[in-house]
């Protein structure tokens, strides 16, 4: 009796840090019980770079804009190691993983007692406080993988699983934390096969947590094929359609993606940023060659990859991942804005991408999928004009993107029978344009309501099935 009751609590305990899970049809995300999107912003250096006061800016922002989810890294790319954080702290002592560099006490004002993780600390409980999930990479990739910044200090399993048991430790009872493995890195690169560091990492992150902690990986690649059956900790595939080109088939991707064995939902984690340059690591990139990733750019790699059945969508600004502030640190590349964050986290792109989240919980049945047939038009063939549609599987709603502001011809015999209320959603602004016309049956033409923006999403409900008033 006394071992029952036991196992009761336990599976009581782990399912309580289950904050955000995987619904039954294991291609859309829940938190408790309800649907979640993930909106997520890549703020990596977050916790390497920025202070206290700072920290809280850029968290009110974001939450202002509609994320709720923050991506950050404890070990950051940026020599997240070795160069201290704004505080003159490390992690560790001799860049040893399990000789954390902490002090007694946790007292901002005294840095004797302040150190590197009372830090970490600080702004996962200020993300907690604004009721948003830090999507915490224990370490970014280049700590497990050669070939950038590092150094390499995961050289082997073991080394990796005591790290990441003390890192779960000490969030055990932090219920705002997503974690991320993989930073930016494949699991297997040639004939090196990293996968045993990142499972050790997982295998540490159940012991504390439970079974049914939510863990996701964070590739550098457009495929997710590297993990399968044996790892049942994996929530979530994942791409990175990435920063290297605007020609990016990513409905292809997340079609492939979600085909994949066994099943688990889809997304993609890296998706080009706003005011990145386009492919700047060949020395050949120029402001009026490649130029940089729009706002524009952003809204049609994420609506396509989510429309096509994306459990979630993931922005970045180049400026604020990195947190570039030219009186601290150099940019990345030559072809860096040099804005700086605190001017970035403004720009247009981060306020456009809560209009989404907006739309699809308006909707909230997520148990969707890409219908192409909807579009009796002609759908396009690359990220110019690819047309991309998607419904829920009761056929009581459609949406569907349109790249530029063409007439599109639907079909409307693919959804159930009743009226059809339709409207034009503005990604830009939000605002939505209802026609006042209503809708049956047949093949129908609609034509944009304007040629700015570029972009648009028309919208078909049928009436009588009711929607959550969140437009």
């Amino acid at each position: 009796m006394k071992k029952t009751a036991f196992l009761f609590l336990c599976l009581l305990c782990g399912s309580a840090y289950a904050q955000v899970s995987v619904d039954a049809t294991r291609t859309f995300l829940q938190e408790k019980g309800k649907p979640f999107f993930w909106l997520a912003d890549t703020g990596w250096e977050l916790f390497h770079r920025l202070s206290r006061e700072e920290a809280r800016h850029y968290l009110d922002i974001r939450q202002q804009q509609g994320f709720n989810v923050v991506m950050a890294v404890a070990l950051g790319e940026l020599d997240g190691i070795r160069k201290p954080n704004d505080y003159g702290d490390r992690p560790f002592k001799s860049l040893a993983p399990l000789k954390w560099d902490a002090t007694p006490g946790n007292d901002p004002a005294n840095a004797a007692e302040y150190d590197y993780w009372d830090h970490v600390d600080f702004v996962i409980r200020e993300a907690a406080k604004r009721n948003m999930y830090i999507g915490l990479l224990p370490a970014w990739g280049d700590k497990v993988v050669p070939g950038a910044a590092g150094p390499v200090i995961f050289t082997n399993p073991g080394i990796a699983f005591a790290y990441a048991k003390k890192l779960a430790e000490r969030y055990k009872d932090q219920k705002n934390i997503i974690w991320i493995l993989g930073g930016d890195r494949p699991a297997v690169a040639g004939a090196a096969d990293y996968r045993p560091v990142w499972r050790a990492m997982a295998k540490a992150i159940q012991e504390v947590m439970g079974r049914d902690i939510f863990i996701a990986y964070h590739p550098q690649q457009r495929t997710s094929a590297y993990f399968k059956e044996e790892d049942a900790w994996l929530s979530i595939n994942a791409i990175q359609s990435g920063h290297a080109a605007r020609d990016i088939r990513v409905w292809d991707l997340v079609s492939a993606g979600l085909k994949a064995v066994p099943k688990r939902p889809f997304m993609d984690l890296e998706p080009c940023y706003e005011d990145h340059p386009v492919f700047p690591w060949d020395g050949q990139w120029t402001r009026a060659g490649r130029g940089y990733f729009s706002d524009y750019d952003v809204r049609a790699r994420i609506y396509r990859g989510v429309f096509s059945g994306g459990c979630g969508a993931v922005y970045g600004h180049h400026q604020v991942w990195q947190f570039t502030d030219t009186s601290r640190n150099k940019p990345l590349f030559i072809g860096d804005t040099l804005i700086g964050w605190k001017k970035a986290i403004q720009s247009p792109g981060a306020w456009q991408m809560q209009h989404l989240k907006k739309l699809l919980l308006a909707h909230p049945d997520f148990h969707r999928e890409e219908d192409s047939l909807l579009i009796a038009s002609d759908r396009g063939t690359n990220y110019r004009d690819r047309i991309i549609a998607t419904r829920n599987q009761k056929k009581t709603y459609a949406l569907i993107y349109l790249p530029q502001p063409h007439t599109i011809r639907v079909n409307l015999d693919r959804l159930q029978q009743g009226n059809k209320k339709i409207s034009w959603f503005d990604p830009v602004t939000g605002a939505s344009h209802l026609l006042p016309q209503q809708y049956d049956r047949g093949i129908q033409t609609f034509d944009p309501p304007a040629k700015e923006p570029k972009d648009w999403v028309l919208v078909i409900d049928i009436s009588g099935f009711a929607l959550k008033a969140a437009l």
